[in-house]
């Protein structure tokens, strides 16, 4: 029941439709951890600084734990566990896993979907703060992968193979 601090809201998380009654103050990550049962998504810092609760809403990369639920009503929600398929990963998945660009893992399913993200948005040609030439599509060079992948911390350290499984992803 609807009342003035709860509400019902439905999300579609990985070609699936869920649904739950929520209080107004949820945010998404806890909407989709806690009422949804959805756990790629780590709650790391809680405070949007780590990266660890990324996930693709509506075609963007988005931190989930500074986003209020009832704002994604009817979102479009892909984790990193709704990339790739029942028989195969995802490439960029499968760079992470061939060039071991996890350590403990925790970070690694927002990494994912952060890297998704980023190539989506390289490819539409968005510059970043490194982009050196503004009127044409950007170079993924190092630095460019390490600008775009900074919202997304690593306690391991495993940085030069997750820059290099980025770049073959890329390709």
């Amino acid at each position: 029941m609807e009342s003035a601090h709860f509400t019902q809201v439905t999300v579609h998380v990985d070609g699936e439709t869920r649904q739950a009654e929520i209080d107004n103050r949820t945010t998404l990550l806890d909407l989709l951890r806690e009422h949804l049962g959805v756990t790629a998504p780590k709650k790391g810092c809680d405070h949007g600084q780590c990266g660890s609760c990324t996930v693709l809403l509506d075609g963007r990369r988005a931190t989930t734990c500074l986003s209020l639920a009832v704002a994604h009503d009817q979102a479009e929600i892909v984790t990193a566990a709704g990339l790739g398929d029942q028989t195969s990963l995802h490439p960029v998945a499968q760079a992470f896993l061939d060039h071991d660009g996890f350590q403990c893992g925790y970070c690694t399913p927002g990494q994912i979907c952060s890297a998704v993200g980023m190539l989506d948005e390289v490819k539409s040609g968005a510059p970043s703060h490194v982009t050196e030439h503004l009127e044409r599509s950007p170079d993924l060079d190092d630095d460019e992968i390490r600008e775009r992948m900074s919202g997304n911390l690593c306690r391991c350290a495993a940085y030069p193979n997750i820059v290099a499984a980025i770049h073959e992803a890329a390709r």
